[in-house]
């Protein structure tokens, strides 16, 4: 795959499956804007160890205004973005009755509101460019709910709502939309669950089996590199007409 030229804006991409995914796409050519809170310096000289041009903009998407920001910076130092990946998001676990207000708010502002926010503001550029590519990371619970993750569940639900009127709304443009859905990657999120079983006493590779063995099939996390290679695919010519989907790798996860 040959993305020369290309300019790709991956929110979240600090670390984690944000940051796989913005190293797939350097390996394949594309330039890069990252964006995120952790390690910048890191991420930074790992995306320009692949040879392409690499920048960060620390704008907190909850945002409309820092992503705005964000949208004017990949203008002005890339020429535009043609690839975006709207990958940022945070999770909290409660029951609907004892859900915080605000971390409720927050939830919905990071992981939903904010992909309104970019594709809007990505898309007249895209329009102008006659190209464009949208990848909406949204999860298995975009598919399926859990219980004590009502803000989680709603935003990834509303995610891949978007994703289609989006796919429907580019339609006859060579601009596509689609949302990839990981079942268990091992990320912080995710190792704060298989810790909290470690506190109440379990070994930890038990701790990790029977996390995976709930949802998972595979008893096997997917990894940041394979959604990385996923979304690189769906920026090919190949999935031209891929569009609107919701494509889960899961390791079996909604089969079930």
């Amino acid at each position: 795959m040959n993305l020369k030229g290309k300019t790709a804006l991956v929110t979240g991409s600090t670390s984690g499956i944000g940051l796989g995914i913005a190293r797939k796409l350097a390996e394949a050519g594309a330039n890069l804007v990252l964006n995120g809170f952790g390690e910048v310096e890191a991420a930074v000289a790992s995306i320009a160890a692949c040879g392409v041009k690499v920048g960060h903009h620390p704008a907190d998407i909850s945002s409309p205004e820092q992503i705005a920001e964000m949208i004017a910076y990949a203008e002005r130092d890339f020429g535009g973005v043609d690839i975006l990946v709207n990958n940022a998001g945070i999770q909290h676990v409660a029951p609907v009755e004892e859900f915080p207000v605000e971390r409720w708010d927050s939830i919905i502002a990071i992981n939903l509101s904010a992909v309104f926010h970019t594709i809007r503001l990505a898309l007249p550029g895209m329009r102008r460019k006659g190209w464009g590519r949208i990848v909406n990371i949204a999860s298995a619970h975009g598919l399926v709910a859990s219980a004590q993750k009502s803000a989680y569940v709603a935003a990834k639900h509303g995610v891949l709502g978007l994703t289609k009127t989006v796919a429907l709304e580019t339609a006859t443009t060579p601009i596509t939309c689609n949302a990839i859905c990981p079942g268990w990657v091992l990320t912080p999120l995710v190792q704060k669950q298989i810790d909290a079983r470690i506190a109440a006493g379990t070994e930890p590779e038990q701790a990790r089996h029977d996390l995976l063995a709930e949802k998972q099939p595979s008893l096997e996390f997917v990894t940041p590199e394979q959604l990385g290679e996923l979304a690189v695919f769906l920026c090919g010519d190949a999935a031209a007409q891929v569009r609107g989907v919701a494509w889960n790798m899961d390791g079996g996860w909604v089969a079930q």
